[in-house]
């Protein structure tokens, strides 16, 4: 794909364009703003938009109906038990019962506030002013400003009140995994999400008296901080933290008190942003959505303080992640990490994806438009929006995915309703309650449109009301009328022409216009009057974009729509089916539409094992399906072929020799095996299954032998961070075994072998998986006992 912004030709209604969206810089488009479009653009208020019938009104719709089967009462249960109050109701499941409970109402009170400016629901309304004052109360009876219904887990295993933690923090006693800190689970990021939503209630819905529930938790939190020392405070924010600097930034912004930005600025990760700042991408290796909130609040402090550096570290991150880290659908991370730029190809798992990344990826990318409009931004905005927020939920359900899996074959994880609550499902909340926020942009004396999804809003600075109607994405027609103008004047309209239109035809009251452009915008200026209706006609054709580290590796789209393969329901079993590719020399050509259903199509001769349906991946919400797809010539398959024959009969020879095989990870052989374990979970990854054990826990399993020389063999993903663990047979030591990049990009199987000695006279034995202190044993994705191949098998 091209990296310049596209260029736009004016005149006869036609405006020409060229290029894509991944590797563009924004910094191209620097100069050509500047007398064309708005300098700073503000989005129109989220309350002055409604949605009209489209996918999207179809998630706001889900999502309402969702929040209001929720009861604050069992939200807010932990609140007012640690405050000294009785619960009004009992506490929900899934992460609200682990020591990371409360963040979810947090969240839950942003989604109403939204909710409610969305759609002008009272009862939303009702809930956010509910909820505040159950917060107030709680606040009051603690009388520290404190209030949150996070725990701690105390040595004894018991949860205790999370606020323990901070007397002991106050006085240097830190300790911290990098989720955990003092034995509760982020507890800094739950405080940012109760904040955030005080914040949200607040201005959403004009509720005041969240403003001094803010302050006053913002004050207690004032304290903590100003008790330690830099390098304190540095050791602590090694535990995420949310945007909790951006919460400070915007109370100061709020209450015009400069002494909430003094602690904004000091809540500053000096590993990860100072490097991010000097414009150095160490993003590798580190968790991915730890990062972009404190991102957010580092674009955000660069707003009202004017400091440079934190903007510089903002952009450069919004253009690091869009142009070397994420997957064609908008998403980035596997495993929630990032990992080294452009090796998207090498990184295609069930563990893709997380949603929190996109929703708090997105509100980055509204800050830099805010700076600078430039369509490349909501190029990237609506890529995201389309194929992996709407994927993200089911709107036949209203529940939402953590993560959204992209690799072949691998369906879609949906919550619960009350025995789940990850940060996704609070995230989740939120994104679908606000899909209007992004649609219509404004300033000086002109309308920017940076989305096309059919609505209505009120443009209040000209006093005019537009309709946006339009079949978008399926077909290219956009038609914005406006309704009503409160007098006829001389201003600008400005569309967004998508960076893989290769044409796009303006008309107003279906004539030919011409238009300027700036920034990938086609801008219309003239004197309007009302019933005025500017037409934009946008080609939707198929093209293929390649993953930047191996150009046959490729996915298909249409207009700004990922299609994927749909390879059947999401019950049917695929387990060891192989990833289909397509095999031709015109790979677009081989692709029909279906003549029925809007941007589905059938291959003809270009699928293996067989040709397949496409259609667009968000809508295969209950569906298994394949987003990328490996290229080959009519050659390169059958070379292929020959190569998966001869690992198959690689394959069946080890067998063959096998003693014993355990499958960690499922619960049948687990059980069979005589599993034991402490602090120590099952992982799926790349489709297969497997343990690990973190620091002070280990995992344990008998496995049979016979007598004479053994292999132990075990499996590990090859890419992983720096883990240091022991092996052990009946409390012997095999081997220590270092995991860091040993094999980037694969499953790797190291052998050990395993001395006559330790299984002389056994029918079986235990082999046990340890951590070295601070490390992480695996993940293991299996052992395997066998004889060498040069011993005989009976």
């Amino acid at each position: 794909m091209a990296t310049t912004r596209r260029g736009m030709l004016a005149g006869a209604g036609l405006v020409a364009v060229a290029g894509g969206w991944a590797g563009r810089s924004l910094a191209a488009t620097a100069n050509a703003t500047s007398n064309l479009l708005p300098a700073h653009p503000e989005p129109l208020p989220l309350k002055d938009v409604r949605l009209l019938p489209s996918p999207f009104l179809d998630a706001v719709q889900a999502n309402h109906k969702y929040l209001l089967s929720l009861e604050p009462d069992r939200l807010l249960h932990n609140f007012r038990k640690y405050s000294g109050l009785a619960p009004k109701g009992e506490v929900y499941g899934g992460w609200e019962g682990d020591t990371i409970a409360g963040h979810t109402l947090g969240h839950y009170l942003s989604a109403l506030s939204l909710i409610y400016a969305q759609t002008g629901d009272a009862e939303a309304k009702r809930r956010v002013d509910y909820i505040v004052a159950d917060l107030a109360e709680c606040q009051k009876a603690r009388g520290t400003g404190y209030v949150a219904g996070l725990q701690r887990k105390r040595k004894d295993g018991s949860l205790a009140d999370g606020e323990e933690i901070f007397p002991e923090i106050m006085k240097g006693d830190i300790r911290s995994g990098g989720f955990d800190l003092n034995g509760a689970w982020s507890p800094l990021y739950n405080i940012h999400k109760t904040f955030a939503g005080l914040l949200d209630a607040q201005e959403l819905c004009g509720n005041q008296q969240a403003l001094q529930v803010a302050i006053g938790l913002a004050r207690y939190f004032q304290l903590v901080f100003a008790s330690l020392s830099d390098e304190q405070m540095q050791t602590m924010l090694g535990c995420e933290y949310g945007g909790l600097n951006e919460s400070y930034a915007e109370l100061s912004a709020r209450t015009g008190d400069a002494q909430w930005m003094t602690v904004a600025t000091r809540i500053h990760d000096n590993k990860v942003l100072d490097p991010l700042e000097k414009r150095q991408d160490d993003l590798p290796n580190i968790h991915a959505n730890t990062q972009i909130p404190k991102l957010i609040g580092l674009a955000r402090i660069h707003e009202l303080t004017g400091r440079q550096a934190p903007g510089d570290g903002a952009r450069f991150f919004w253009e690091t992640v869009t142009q070397h880290h994420s997957y064609v659908i908008g998403g980035n991370a596997d495993r929630e990490y990032f990992f080294a730029p452009d090796a998207i190809s090498k990184h295609l798992t069930e563990q893709t994806c997380e949603h929190c990344n996109s929703y708090n990826m997105l509100k980055l990318t509204r800050h830099l438009y805010g700076w600078q409009p430039d369509g490349a931004l909501f190029d990237y905005y609506e890529r995201t929006h389309f194929n992996h927020v709407l994927a993200a939920q089911d709107p036949s359900t209203g529940m939402f995915t953590y993560m959204t899996p992209l690799m072949s074959g691998i369906k879609r994880g949906w919550s619960e309703p009350v025995n789940d609550f990850w940060c996704c499902v609070g995230s989740g909340m939120e994104s679908h309650a606000k899909h209007g926020d992004s649609i219509y942009w404004q300033g000086k004396d002109t309308l920017l449109v940076n989305l096309f999804i059919p609505s209505r809003a009120h443009w209040a600075a000209k006093g005019a009301d537009v309709e946006l109607a339009t079949g978008y994405p399926y077909d290219g027609a956009v038609r914005l009328t406006l309704s009503t103008l409160k007098r006829a004047g001389a201003f600008a309209i400005a569309m967004r022409v998508p960076a893989w239109a290769k044409s796009a035809t303006l008309t107003v009251n279906g004539k030919p216009v011409e238009a300027e452009r700036a920034a990938g915008y086609a801008i219309v200026r003239r004197r309007w009057q009302a019933g005025d209706v500017l037409a934009m006609t946008l080609p939707m054709e198929l093209r293929t974009e390649s993953t930047p580290d191996d150009p046959d590796t490729i996915s298909i789209l249409r207009g700004p729509l990922v299609l994927a393969a749909d390879l059947g329901p999401a019950d049917q079993d695929l387990a060891n089916a192989a990833a289909p590719a397509l095999v031709g020399s015109d790979i677009l050509g081989g692709f029909h539409a279906d003549g029925v259903r809007p941007a589905v199509y059938q291959t003809q001769g270009l699928g293996r094992p067989a040709d397949m349906t496409f259609g667009p991946f968000y809508k295969a919400w209950q569906r298994r399906s394949a987003v990328y797809f490996k290229r080959f010539t009519d050659a390169g398959w059958e070379k292929e072929k020959v190569a998966f024959a001869a690992e198959q009969a690689r394959l069946a020879d080890l067998a063959a020799r096998s003693v014993d095989v355990m499958h960690l990870g499922e619960m049948q052989p687990e059980r069979d095996h005589d599993l034991t374990s402490d602090i120590s979970y099952p992982v799926v990854y790349r489709g297969r299954q497997g343990r690990d054990a973190r620091s002070g826990g280990f995992f344990q399993f008998r496995m049979n032998v016979k007598p004479g020389p053994l292999v132990l063999e075990a499996t590990y993903w090859g890419d992983e961070r720096k883990r240091v663990f022991d092996i052990l047979i009946d409390g012997q030591k095999v081997a220590t075994q270092e995991l860091e990049a040993i094999k980037p990009g694969e499953f790797v199987d190291i052998d050990y072998a395993v001395p006559e000695a330790m299984t002389r006279g056994k029918t079986s034995v235990m082999v046990r998986f340890q951590p070295h202190a601070g490390h992480t044993a695996g993940p293991v994705f299996g052992v395997r006992l066998f004889t060498p191949k040069d011993t005989p098998t009976v």
